[in-house]
């Protein structure tokens, strides 16, 4: 699948130093959209309110349509299967924080011109489905398999590449148990809306939304690497056009702040009243357990320990953190940082790459801290 209508060789496009926010990206941003930070306050995100990143067009699936996915390839016995036949069998309900390769893009210099995130690109939801293992065992898989390609129904053309979305994962993470990875027809306790795969799509726990694969149609077990559009071309870690880049896998560790007080309408700045103020945020990471939030409320001159919730069992989920802060009137820069258990934590400058990808910079919120006298 990939019919080539120009040169895929062309890398992706930076924006011009004095270049502001284009047609095309706000058209993208108006299709797309991210988690209103105020919402973190729920340990599972509504589904209207967890971040979507849709590549192409949101394939319209009427329910009385037939849906069938195929797993095949290098298999000893393939199969094809409804959707009501996969939730007959064996189910697993796993809590996932999702969050997209590309979150924070816009806010590096100079910017990679695509989907223009900020930092809200996340959330947080209760996926139930079927072990992608079980599946594969069911098929047998050949001794010389490498990859497992998954493809969705979204299709379009992506830097002159036409194609359907497809993203493969090694076999050892397709057939792994930590985590398992679902073939998924529920997201907290309903049917999967349209916007996030209905009926069927991947879940992969601790890795980027890209290797999510939505609208899910077939399985295909290779015996060489998939040298796919959205798997050699997009998603890698580049600093010049001709490198063969890193691919983009498990997600980086961050914190995010629950935005304090109240808000300037346009430009989001925050306002709070003098005295105690309990600051709130998540953290999270797809490579090690989350050990330890800090907070600084300079600017990320000092740092201060915040309360991490106690490890509730879902390893894969983001973590509640508090800070207890006394605010005097003042402007200010609220930061927030996590660390995991590998000693990953987050970069006060971000290191730049050309797609934009993997940005854990620390968050910046400024704040205002009005006088008793003030107005409001």
């Amino acid at each position: 699948m990939g019919h080539r209508l120009a040169d895929t060789s062309t890398p992706a496009r930076l924006a011009a130093p004095d270049e502001g926010i284009g047609r095309d990206e706000l058209a993208l941003a108006t299709r797309n959209h991210g988690l209103p930070l105020e919402a973190m306050r729920h340990d599972l995100t509504p589904p209207g309110l967890h971040y979507v990143l849709t590549h192409y067009d949101i394939p319209y699936v009427p329910e009385d349509t037939p849906w069938r996915l195929g797993v095949g390839g290098r298999v000893r016995r393939p199969l094809t299967l409804t959707p009501a036949e996969l939730r007959s069998l064996p189910r697993v309900t796993t809590r996932v924080t999702m969050e997209c390769a590309g979150n924070g893009r816009a806010l590096l210099t100079p910017r990679p011109v695509s989907q223009p995130w900020l930092v809200e690109a996340v959330g947080t939801a209760e996926w139930t489905g079927v072990p992608l293992r079980l599946l594969l065992a069911e098929v047998g898989v050949e001794a010389d398999a490498v990859d497992v390609v998954c493809t969705g129904a979204d299709h379009g053309v992506e830097r002159g590449v036409e194609q359907d979305y497809q993203r493969a994962l090694p076999l050892g993470v397709a057939t792994g148990t930590e985590p398992d990875v679902l073939v998924a027809y529920e997201m907290n306790g309903t049917p999967l809306p349209p916007q996030h795969g209905h009926p069927l799509r991947l879940v992969v726990p601790g890795w980027y939304g890209m290797a999510h694969v939505k609208w899910l149609r077939e399985i295909t077990v290779t015996d060489t690497p998939f040298t796919g559009f959205q798997q050699t071309v997009a998603y890698r870690l580049r600093q010049h056009p001709g490198d063969e880049g890193e691919p983009v896998t498990r997600i980086a560790p961050r914190a995010l702040l629950v935005p304090p007080g109240f808000p300037d309408f346009m430009s989001r700045a925050r306002v709070v009243r003098p005295g105690a103020v309990t600051l709130e945020g998540r953290a999270w990471s797809g490579r090690a357990p989350v050990t330890r939030a800090e907070v600084s409320t300079d600017a990320g001159q000092s740092w201060h320990e915040a309360e991490l919730e106690p490890d509730a069992g879902h390893r894969w989920a983001w973590r509640r953190w508090r800070f207890n802060w006394r605010a005097e009137p003042g402007a200010y820069v609220l930061s927030a940082r996590a660390t995991d258990a590998e000693g990953h934590t987050q970069p006060l400058e971000q290191p730049w790459n050309r797609g934009g990808f993997v940005n854990n910079l620390v968050q910046r919120v400024e704040v205002l801290c009005l006088d008793e006298e003030s107005g409001g």
